[in-house]
């Protein structure tokens, strides 16, 4: 009998799925009950315990050869699924995808300076607040558009902004806009930050990267501002290889800002493949062209191609799915290592990579005005304290050796990093500093973080966990 396409590809993904199982073993989730699946084993010492990864089972791999079968590649219905899954998760007007969690806070900020935005559209040399201490592509966008980065300093037991210092940084018909990131998943002050914002109506943009599935006060972070930032590169919550997406909050009019810029800056919002949704494609007069100039090659904005492939999506929608359980998984992980640390605070300041005055084995934390926070964790941050038997710098190392993987706080102070130092150089009046920046040196010198992603078994943290405590000891 002939087989059919459908036969073929219901076949190939019957392989797919056996291959996967048996090929991927050490990406499934760790908090799978032994025996439910056959993981490789672990070997204290010789197995390493990364900091994040790829989580996935035969499914995402099933959903991406299907997709790959279709061969539309570029982003089509799957994306169109997955958007509408992300906005549903989070409660937003609209999520659009993107190839990184960097390209969405590009768009993001280079959305502000769209003349669609009227009176409110930022303009080179207006004035964006930041924080010191993070990751550069939150600020990157900012010089890119010719903005100025305003940076204010970071509490070194939060991570995240001492926001006591907005007004300082503020600069009446300078300022235009914040953006901030939600520090290794620890919500950053959302209540003082908006109402800073709503005070000087300011543009407000949360770098959702770190914290996805994090709440503030029972809401989603990710949600408080105009704009947010997502990204799916494999050390965050889910992941689609690449890829990001920016969430449009409060005002529709960013989506067709954010696709133009996304899509070539075209004014055309027709999607890929498709032409005249409008009705009128050989009707339009813009700018000084000519009436009836094709519309699907008339642009309105300097944008970029920073879609990602159908292929990616699909892995999404699958992700997706996955969410609640990996962000559980993140926050259960998270709550084992604090408590196998417990008895180490003379040794590592704080302890509490949280907003410092309150902290349960629940995953419920306070910030410093009482807003509570539930964190999904992108790590555990731990801070050496200085003077004492070691520095940080000698206990990465030593996680090193044991292969356990570890990072630094992204980059540290980013006024310090040789791109920004050359940029003063070159440009004193590029960027403004508030303050003396204390505490992003001190995250800069003092902090590390460890993994809490879902990958991690039990054996895994408890050797992280007997580790650390035998070199503290010794």
């Amino acid at each position: 009998m002939t087989q059919t396409p459908a036969d073929l590809k219901a076949e190939i993904l019957r392989l797919a799925k056996d291959f996967s199982r048996l090929a991927h073993t050490a990406n499934r989730p760790g908090y799978e009950t032994p025996g439910e699946v056959q993981r490789p084993p672990f070997l204290p010492g010789q197995t390493t315990v990364p900091y994040a990864g790829r989580v996935f089972d035969e499914n995402e791999v099933a959903a991406a050869v299907a997709a790959t079968l279709d061969f539309w590649l570029t982003l089509g219905k799957e994306g169109e699924g997955f958007e509408e899954g992300l906005a549903q998760f989070l409660g937003v007007k609209k999520s659009i995808l993107c190839n990184s969690g960097s390209s969405a806070n590009l768009l993001a900020v280079s959305a502000l300076s769209s003349p669609k935005l009227g009176g409110r559209r930022l303009k080179p040399g207006d004035e964006i607040i930041t924080v010191a201490a993070g990751f550069p592509t939150t600020v990157a966008p900012i010089v890119q558009n010719g903005f100025v980065p305003v940076f204010i300093d970071n509490d070194p037991a939060t991570l995240n902004a001492k926001v006591e210092h907005l007004e300082e940084a503020f600069r009446p018909g300078h300022t235009k806009a914040v953006i901030m990131a939600h520090t290794l998943g620890n919500p950053f002050q959302l209540a003082a930050v908006t109402d800073f914002c709503k005070k000087h109506e300011l543009w407000l943009i949360e770098d959702n990267c770190d914290a996805l599935g994090c709440t503030y006060d029972g809401k989603l972070t990710g949600t408080f501002g105009d704009l947010s930032t997502q990204s799916f590169y494999p050390p965050h919550h889910m992941t689609l290889g690449e890829g990001g997406a920016v969430n449009v909050v409060q005002s529709l009019k960013f989506k067709a800002i954010i696709e133009s810029l996304r899509d070539w800056g075209r004014d055309c919002w027709c999607a890929s493949g498709m032409d005249n949704t409008c009705g009128k494609r050989f009707e339009w007069q813009l700018g000084e062209l000519p009436k009836g100039y094709d519309h699907k090659f008339t642009y309105s904005h300097f944008g970029y191609n920073l879609k990602p492939l159908d292929i990616q999506a699909a892995i999404g929608q699958v992700q997706l799915t996955k969410l609640p359980r990996f962000i559980q998984a993140r926050i259960d992980n998270w709550n084992y290592l604090r408590h196998g640390l417990r008895d180490l605070e003379t040794v590592f300041d704080f302890m509490l990579p949280t907003h410092a005055t309150g902290w349960s084995p629940t995953g419920f934390s306070w910030d410093n005005s009482g807003h509570q926070t539930v964190c999904s964790w992108f790590g555990f941050m731990l801070r050496v304290k200085p003077g004492g038997p070691f520095s940080k710098f000698d206990f990465a190392r030593h996680l090193d050796e044991k292969k356990i993987g570890n990072r630094m706080l992204f980059g540290g102070n980013l006024v310090r990093q040789p791109v920004l130092v050359q940029l003063k150089k070159d440009r004193p009046a590029a960027f403004r500093v508030v303050g003396n920046l204390e505490g992003a040196d001190k995250i800069m010198t003092e902090a590390l973080f460890i993994g809490t992603y879902p990958g991690l078994t039990r054996d895994m943290l408890d050797y992280v966990i007997d580790t650390i405590q035998t070199y503290c000891r010794g």
